[in-house]
């Protein structure tokens, strides 16, 4: 990965024209020591604030983003949808979707599944943040929902991204967290009891099931706990550790 400071979907580039932003960074490029190494952007971490601020200017300032144009807010692992027209943070909502050029939409993972979608006809965008409880809530589908029935965007249109974050060998359940997945979305792990799920599987599917045609949808090869050099991992490095941000956009000049 030679330390980018974001990665992003392949069919991004086809947008340009329309000054699309749509990424997530990576570890490397900021300042914080460990064990927030170094690009942590995550506002509700351990690490100081200073620091933090310091690598989401750095950040948004490489992506050509001003850092008042930014939307998002504290994750719940829930699956609820803010609809949204101005910047800020939206505390409690796990998804956020808009219409508004100039306006970055954000959520924060460190091994959750970041989904990025974008409705090129429409010109709407919006960012989720599925976990394993957003997922078997349904939060990508609801997403989706919500980019129709708020802006009338049709699933066949939608371009998706789903991000860097736990692989399936690397999320090992018990059995009251695997009963809530699909039986081809999981496996019996080595360990006795034990299960690994497939999150990134689990949300194609149910993008799928919503009508988004599966040549559309993008999933990335990077697993955070598997690649623990390039990514933060909340279970690779025992809860104390930084966050990447997810950031999807449209209406900048600078991209």
């Amino acid at each position: 990965m030679k330390h980018r400071m974001w990665i992003a979907p392949s069919w991004s580039t086809a947008f340009r024209q329309m000054g699309l932003i749509a990424v997530q960074s990576t570890r490397h490029g900021g300042v914080s020591p460990a064990p927030w190494a170094s690009l942590n952007l995550g506002l509700h971490t351990a690490d100081d604030p200073e620091r933090v601020r310091a690598n989401r200017r750095r950040f948004f300032d490489a992506l050509g983003v001003d850092v008042c144009a930014v939307a998002g807010g504290h994750q719940v692992h829930g699956a609820e949808v803010a609809v949204v027209a101005q910047v800020g943070q939206y505390d409690g909502c796990d998804a956020f979707v808009s219409n508004q050029p100039g306006l970055l939409l954000t959520v924060t993972v460190a091994d959750c599944v970041p989904v990025l979608l974008f409705d090129p006809k429409r010109q709407v965008v919006a960012a989720a943040h599925a976990g394993w409880r957003g997922t078997v809530q349904q939060v990508a589908a609801r997403t989706v929902q919500a980019m129709h029935h708020r802006f009338g965007c049709q699933p066949a249109d939608l371009y998706v991204w789903i991000g860097a974050s736990i692989g399936f060998e690397q999320f090992e359940v018990g059995p009251e967290v695997a009963r809530h997945f699909a039986q081809a979305h999981k496996k019996q792990s080595k360990h006795p009891g034990k299960w690994l799920v497939d999150l990134k599987a689990a949300n194609r599917a149910q993008l799928e099931a919503c009508g988004v045609p599966s040549n559309q949808i993008e999933v990335s090869y990077w697993c955070t706990a598997a690649h623990n050099y390039d990514f933060f991992s909340h279970r690779k490095e025992g809860g104390r550790t930084g966050r990447m941000l997810a950031a999807i956009g449209w209406g900048f000049t600078n991209s």
